[in-house]
């Protein structure tokens, strides 16, 4: 197995982390606010991606010195399809954080037709990312990798002194190492950073006002750049939301995801995964036991036997451990396939033989990725992510804080809940100034619009109560909730709040107050 993807293991989708006391990031907030204006990047577009035009802007590397150096942000737009009744541009982020141009690219025929007909799609890479000055911190992947092997033995999550202690040692080195080696950007790649890379591109395309869809993460940078830029607010529209008070303020020794509930929203919906599936018949899920308690027990039991006598499918080996953190409640068109290869693990672990499942069920595995080669050529390891949410989410710097939280999960979460809360205790050691830019708050500017928030009852992500505390951290906003499961309305489609969502963008229209709307199936359904 490659030694990035057992690391990254416990970091799947991972958002964190290094602290950062609230006055210095006031400090400089203030001060970035109070810098000569920079100029506008002119764009030259140029054909890309098969019907799509790109586009390389420069940008000031430190707000605060705009005339200093500047950093290259890679752009991509596809103009409106009905130039005739174009509205201007949309921007879109669709979470990570990570690169987006080239995942606009490949997914740009998925948004709704009446947005491309009226609008000029637009996204880039956030800095950090892809070919927008991307940061690296090791030579090579294979040199990165040498270092993050003995981190990579420790699984979902440490047990024991001696692997917290080979933890801990091993990111605080990687942590050491990225602060020598990582460059200037890495000072300079918070969220804020980025909101203020998309004024400018707002300006350099021409827009009086940003139009904007932000997804998970993304609505992290919409609700910032709201705060920042209050007045050049247009059509903004946040789904699946990070809690802006939570991400960004340290409570006590709690790290990011259990400070915003993460942790306690992804086991509830595992358990609602199992009350479903046993209402369901086994043509349906083929996991169930005929009954929520018994498929509950019926699980249970799968995760005892597993950590006894483990099975290997698909070239993953399943622990219980491993098991209950890959069922796929992210994404309710997986819930199928999720229960399949349950019931594969569940025959193998029951067989007196070796222990091999068929490999059919590989589709539901956990989506762990290797670092991939960028568009640059280069390799994208996790200091990317990890760089710019160690300094927009403050962590515990102790890392005794960690086993702490891990135990405090276990009970709280169960089986979901310890490598939540190791997640962020890589950005334990991050350099504190990186944090320097990182915006904290207020959230309550008054906006020139009102901004569309929109969040699942059932996400185990973005719980839904962080999209509740965003309409109304907000000071202007219309809250729209789906009732229904996985993360983001958009990878999880409702059409009635997709119609509210173009009615929204197109005409200004928002739902009425209150408004729910179902989501178009129900997990286990036809």
């Amino acid at each position: 197995m490659n030694v990035k993807t057992a690391v990254v293991a416990t970091a799947v989708a991972a958002m964190g982390l290094a602290a950062l006391a609230p006055a210095l990031a006031s400090r400089a907030a203030l001060a970035s606010r109070a810098a000569p204006d920079p100029p506008v990047p002119v764009l030259d577009w140029a054909p890309c991606h098969a019907g799509f035009q790109c586009a390389t802007a420069r940008m000031p590397l430190d707000y605060r010195h705009p005339a200093g150096a500047k950093i290259s942000i890679a752009v991509i737009r596809h103009l409106a399809t009905d130039p005739a009744h174009r509205l201007g541009s949309l921007f879109i982020n669709g979470g990570g954080p990570s690169a987006q141009v080239d995942g606009l690219a490949a997914t740009y025929q998925a948004i709704p037709a009446a947005l491309r007909a009226s609008y000029d799609i637009v996204t880039f890479d956030p800095r950090g990312f892809g070919a927008s000055a991307p940061i690296q911190c090791f030579p090579s992947l294979a040199a990165e990798n040498a270092l993050l092997a003995l981190a990579s033995m420790t699984g979902y999550w440490p047990v024991g002194a001696h692997q917290i202690s080979v933890r801990e040692r091993t990111w605080a080195s990687f942590d050491a190492h990225c602060a020598r080696s990582g460059g200037p950007v890495l000072y300079h790649d918070t969220t804020a950073d980025d909101a203020r890379d998309m004024n400018l591109l707002r300006r350099a395309v021409g827009d009086p006002v940003l139009n904007y869809i932000g997804l998970s993460y993304g609505t992290g940078l919409g609700a910032t750049y709201a705060n920042l830029f209050p007045r050049t607010t247009g059509h903004i529209v946040l789904d699946g939301n990070l809690d802006p008070v939570a991400w960004t303020r340290q409570y006590g020794r709690l790290p990011t995801w259990m400070r915003t509930g993460r942790d306690e929203a992804t086991a509830a919906v595992l358990r609602d995964f199992m009350d479903l599936c046993g209402k369901a018949s086994t043509a349906a899920c083929a996991f169930s036991a005929g009954s929520p308690a018994a498929t509950r027990g019926k699980f249970a039991t799968l995760l005892i036997r597993l950590d006894q006598r483990p099975v290997t499918t698909g070239g993953q080996t399943y622990t219980g451990v491993a098991v209950a953190n890959s069922v796929q409640v992210a994404t309710v068109r997986l819930w199928r396939s999720s229960a399949v290869l349950l019931q594969q693990l569940w025959e193998a672990s029951a067989a007196t033989g070796g222990a091999t499942a068929s490999a059919a069920g590989g589709a539901a595995r956990t989506g762990n990725a290797s670092a991939a080669a960028t568009s640059t050529g280069k390799y994208a390891g996790p200091e990317q992510e990890i760089a710019n949410q160690c300094a927009d989410s403050p962590n515990p710097r102790d890392p005794r804080a960690y086993p702490a939280a891990a135990r405090l999960a276990l009970r709280r979460s169960g089986f979901v809940g310890p490598p939540l809360a190791w997640q962020t205790e890589m950005c334990a050691a991050w350099p504190a100034a990186a944090a320097q830019d990182r915006y904290a708050g207020p959230w309550n500017r008054p906006t020139a619009s009102t901004i569309l928030v929109m969040g699942n009852t059932g996400d185990p992500v973005t719980p839904y109560q962080g999209s509740v505390a965003m309409s109304r951290d907000l000071a202007r906003a219309r809250l729209l909730t789906i009732r229904g499961y996985g993360h983001t309305e958009y990878e999880n489609p409702s059409i009635c709040a997709t119609n509210y969502e173009i009615s929204y963008l197109l005409t200004s229209k928002l739902p009425p107050a209150g408004t729910s709307c179902p989501q178009n199936a129900a997990p286990f359904g036809d």
